[in-house]
């Protein structure tokens, strides 16, 4: 009996420290302690690296340099979270690090009015679900991959596991036609008062604000559909004020600065800045790569929102202060759509101000052409003099001096 009674008082006493040890302790999924002093992750919003593999200075593709020489920090140095695709054999791809389910083949014959994308989605059904939704720009934007360049026809996108095709010459459409919709409206307007969804081109490595409903000419702007399924999380922040300067994003697991410094910086200038950074303890700050930057981008703001109460710079104010209103930011990731002689001239950032441009009937008139919270790509270095009247299509406004907001950690860890 006193054996018995002794076997039981054992047991109980193995359950009591075992519990102690699990309400101090949490394992992550490789079996390792947390013992980190920093705010947990919700592991909801995994940032997805972009894919760049290989660096580049202000011209061309270099050896990654090391720290303390110049272009140190740049996106293929610290890639983030590799990539990782499921073919469920059933005509959907589980992304396995955002736990996003997708629409593997999209209809590449037929592009589809903003109105059509948003209805039809109702009566999707694929592989025995019927729960399909078209993506927000958060979620669209994780599939971007920054190894393509629509110069060299390479879309930006993994074709293992999803179908694309350039635009179609023959039908009118140019090399760089390759848009995606979001379900994101933006709160203001574009080119002229046009209401205006955010949208991913998947041909030139860009986000954009497409015209809701007629495009150049008149004629109802059209665009391809990818629905997705599961973790409506996805894209959801939840930042924590540390008291030092800094922001912790819960959802995402990084950490970033409160501020901005007040100046502005070409590229070379703002990973050396990043670099050199001391900031709540910390030393290991860097610029942030494009799909990092674009995860705290709030797009119920802009500085032209129709409503009042959404008038600001597209970023949750409560958390981040921010000198410019009309700001852009960069990031360390290389857009490769530069010329030929030399394809690492052009580096992305992130437009939290109205996205300018000139209007090609009026170069002298800057207006906002593609929205705030868009992605777009400056020269990395030179005079923004030399581009009075703007580039390209819709004459992009160039700065080639933006500001900086850096990042520590990972997403994913």
């Amino acid at each position: 009996m006193k054996i018995s009674k002794l076997i039981i008082l054992s047991i109980l006493l193995v359950i009591f420290i075992t519990g102690c040890q699990q309400s101090t302790i949490d394992q992550d999924d490789d079996g390792k302690s947390d013992t980190s002093t920093e705010p947990g992750r919700s592991d909801d919003y995994t940032v997805v690296g972009t894919g760049q593999s290989k660096c580049y200075d202000d011209t061309k593709e270099i050896d990654c340099p090391e720290p303390g020489e110049a272009f140190y920090g740049q996106n293929a140095q610290f890639p983030g979270v590799k990539s990782s695709y499921q073919d469920n054999n059933d005509g959907t791809i589980t992304d396995k690090n955002t736990g996003l389910m997708w629409q593997k083949e999209t209809d590449l014959d037929n592009k589809s009015t903003f109105a059509e994308a948003v209805s039809e989605e109702k009566d999707f059904d694929l592989a025995g679900h019927n729960d399909w939704r078209l993506p927000t720009i958060k979620e669209l934007y994780s599939l971007i991959n920054f190894n393509g360049s629509g110069r060299l026809e390479k879309p930006y996108i993994d074709t293992k596991f999803f179908n694309f095709r350039f635009g179609d010459e023959s039908l009118g459409e140019r090399t760089i036609d390759g848009q995606y919709w979001s379900s994101t409206e933006y709160v203001g307007t574009t080119m002229n008062g046009d209401a205006t969804v955010f949208g991913v081109n998947f041909a030139d490595g860009r986000i954009k604000g497409y015209p809701k409903e007629k495009g150049a000419g008149g004629s109802p702007f059209t665009a391809f559909v990818r629905y997705v399924r599961d973790n409506k999380d996805y894209g959801k922040n939840d930042f924590v004020d540390n008291g030092d300067d800094t922001i912790t994003d819960k959802a995402t697991g990084l950490m970033w600065q409160k501020g901005d410094e007040g100046k502005t910086r070409n590229w070379e200038e703002a990973l050396a800045f990043a670099e050199n950074l001391q900031l709540g303890g910390h030393d290991d700050w860097r610029l942030p790569n494009a799909k990092e930057l674009q995860s705290i981008v709030d797009y119920s703001k802009a500085p032209d929102a129709s409503d009042e109460s959404k008038k600001g710079p597209a970023i949750d104010t409560t958390f981040f202060d921010i000198t410019e209103e009309e700001s852009w930011f960069w990031t360390n990731t290389t857009l490769l759509e530069a010329p030929s002689d030399a394809p690492g001239s052009e580096a992305v950032y992130i437009t939290f101000g109205q996205a300018f441009g000139f209007a090609p009937n009026n170069k002298s008139k800057s207006i906002n052409v593609h929205g705030a919270g868009s992605q777009r790509s400056d020269p990395k270095s030179g005079s923004a003099e030399d581009f009075e009247g703007g580039r390209g299509p819709q004459g992009d406004e160039i700065r080639i001096k933006n500001y900086v907001r850096v990042v520590r950690g990972s997403s994913g860890e």
